[in-house]
Order: C-alpha cells, then structure tokens, then sequence
C-alpha cells in the first residue's frame, strides 16, 4: 500500500510509505519492552515529530509570500512530518501500551508550545532555511542511528525510513537556502552561527523538553529529579553516538558553508570528534 506525492523538483510522481506498511503484530515484544533506552529515545522522538504542525504554521506564515514553498510546506513536509509521529506513536501504543501517551504528549505541547513561534524564527528568510538544514540533518543521523541500534525489524524500518525522508527534506531546505543566500547576500559567519545557535536549541529544548515529559508519565517520582532525568538522557545519547554517523551529519551541516574542498576536509574531522561530544552531553 503506497501513497502517491507531488514531487516538487519537476512535478515527477514518487511512492511514499505508510504506517499500514508496517506489520507492528511481528513485533516480538520480549525483544524491545523491556528496553528502557529504547522506550524514552523513541517516545521522546514520537512527542516532538508529533507537534510538526505547530512550526509548520509557523513557517508557513513566515514563507507566505512564496507560493512555492509555502505549497511544500503545507502539501508534503508537514504531511510527513506529522506521519513520522504517527508511526512512532503507534510504536509506542503497541509495544508500551501501559504509557498514557496522551496525557505526556499533552503537557508537552503545552510547554513546546512556548519554544515555537514566529518571532523567535531566525531573522531572515535564507538564515531560516539553513537553520532547518541543521535540523534536517540532526534528525537524519538520529533516525539512522536508531535504525542501526535495534535488532528489532519494524523498529529498524521505521527509522530507516523515517531518516530518507528527513534526508529528502535536508535537499528541499537546502535548495530554498541558496535561492535565499544569493538574494540576501549571506556571509560565512551568520550561516555558521545559525547553524550552530539551532543545533544547540534542539538539544537543550526540544529533546530535553520531551524527554522530561516522558520521565513525568513515565516515573512521576522523579519528575522533578534533574539527575536521574540526566542520567537517562546520558545513557539515550550513549546509545545514539554508538550508532552514528558523525562525519556524514557534519558534511550535511556544513555543505551550506560552501567551504573550498581543502578546508571543508581540514574541519570535518575536527568537527566529527565534536559531534560525538555533542551526543555525550
């Protein structure tokens, strides 16, 4: 069962997956329920895919006046966007139906809510679309590392699958960016800062933000415990840097750089040792 899309690089139709794609009654369950890791990465990952559609308004009404994008915005990004929270919460429904997803999803949009408006996009068209780079990025080397650190195969699928379309929406951002940089006459180190300001807000609020809200339904005794909640976020990022692919996510972050091929290969292995710091935080 496939879907049809517009594709929006000359109007050629491509397949996309769905959930009913995915047979969740071979899950064996004795495989993954008990894996506490596994249960929050993919919980908090479920929570903020599913609030796709609050920075899409948002990012629809800042591209409004670009009928083009505005049109992938609404017609396939979100629309993917929101099926890969779909697809992860019915993950967690069936293989953790104790979790009252609901009630967790809830709070934490309450509080995301707050993280997401317009006046707190970047301050130009062109540094918004690198922003999302980094965040298209991030989140295909995160889906790639999940997909790479379960032996379960519908959890392996799922992320694989999830991680080619966020690869496929890092090509999207990327084209709009260089429409954007040569108009708006964008330097190295406004893109750089961009890139850097987003991935660490992604971190420090999005990620944390959700994974404090699964700890809430989760283990409401420690709620309110910083260190135990740091200590899970520890063993997740562990787990993640195991799997990853550092220098691949390094190269998509700074391709919008447009660095000279010598100093694109003096910096990326620096850079990678950084990542893999990064995900030990």
């Amino acid at each position: 069962m496939k879907r049809l899309n517009k594709n929006y690089n000359g109007g050629i139709e491509s397949t996309h997956w769905k959930i009913a794609d995915l047979d969740f009654s071979t899950i064996d369950l004795a495989q993954v329920a008990l894996d506490e890791n596994l249960f929050y990465l993919v919980t908090s990952a479920s929570f903020i895919e599913s609030g796709s559609s609050l920075y899409t308004q948002n990012l629809v009404e800042y591209y409004r006046d670009e009928p083009e994008i505005e049109d992938w915005l609404r017609n396939q990004w979100e629309v993917e966007e929101l099926q890969h929270g779909q697809a992860l919460r019915a993950y967690v429904n069936y293989v953790w139906p104790e979790f009252d997803w609901e009630t967790g999803y809830r709070h934490f949009f309450k509080e995301y809510s707050d993280h997401c408006k317009v006046e707190l996009l970047a301050p130009t068209k062109g540094l918004e679309m690198v922003a999302h780079c980094a965040v298209e990025a991030s989140t295909a080397a995160l889906y790639r590392a999940l997909s790479r650190c379960t032996t379960e195969p519908i959890l392996k699928e799922m992320a694989s699958l999830i991680g080619r379309d966020e690869v496929s929406h890092y090509k999207y951002f990327y084209r709009y960016f260089r429409r954007f940089r040569k108009e708006e006459g964008l330097r190295r180190h406004r893109i750089l800062w961009t890139l850097c300001h987003r991935m660490l807000e992604i971190k420090n609020q999005d990620t944390s933000c959700a994974l404090r809200h699964v700890v809430q339904i989760k283990s409401p005794s420690h709620a309110n415990d910083a260190a135990y909640i740091k200590n899970i976020s520890k063993k997740m990022n562990e787990m993640v840097r195991r799997h990853l692919s550092a220098d691949m996510t390094i190269k998509m972050v700074i391709r919008p750089l447009d660095l000279p091929p010598m100093i694109e290969s003096m910096v990326t292995y620096p850079l990678t040792q950084i990542m893999n710091k990064f995900f030990l935080r």
